[in-house]
């Protein structure tokens, strides 16, 4: 064997070693920092019963709307299929307990400027094959997130309406429930 040959021989058998310790300090160092392999579902799960949301809000069908958004959003990121009542594994209840309206601001001709949203829910998701509870939460959607900025009821200027604002609160609920569903930290 000639001279280059021995010298690359050596120094690729030294690098082996090395990259292998190197690659296992990575390895190590992401597993304490909290990440996880796959979703943060639980695979003991498959199936969801959703029935619609019951609520103590005067506003008719603000229950039925969040029911919607949160089947579409379990639909969209989470590995549960949605099914009926009788061949669910496990079941997730909510209840609206608080819609509000406030209005923060008005014009000098006492029309609404500034109207803000405060939306709060019950939900339990609940194991239908043992009958134990998964997770209880209350959940209160930050007024913060919900603002309406308006003249009368509506902001021609950036197109907005109470029903758009509405909306923005109920999507936002029900991205906030189906973070729920994932593997507490």
């Amino acid at each position: 064997m000639n001279q280059k040959r021995k010298r690359l021989l050596f120094s690729t058998i030294r690098c082996v070693p090395l990259f292998a310790l190197a690659l296992g300090l990575l390895n190590c160092s992401l597993s304490g920092c909290g990440y996880m392999v796959g979703a943060p579902y639980r695979k003991d799960i498959h199936t969801v019963y959703v029935p619609t949301f019951t609520s103590d809000s005067t506003r008719r069908g603000i229950e039925y709307q969040l029911t919607e958004a949160v089947q579409k959003e379990i639909a969209k990121r989470t590995p549960y299929r949605l099914v009926k009542r009788e061949s669910a594994d496990t079941k997730l209840t909510g209840h609206v307990v608080q819609l509000n309206k406030t209005m923060l601001s008005e014009s000098a001709f006492d029309e609404a400027r500034e109207l803000q949203f405060a939306l709060a829910v019950q939900i339990s998701w609940q194991d239908t094959r043992t009958g134990r509870s998964i997770r209880e939460e209350s959940i209160t959607l930050p007024p913060e997130l919900s603002h309406l900025y308006t003249t009368s009821d509506f902001a021609p200027e950036i197109g907005q309406s109470r029903a758009t604002a509405i909306q923005s609160a109920i999507d936002e609920m029900a991205r906030q429930i189906v973070e729920k569903m994932e593997y507490p930290w």
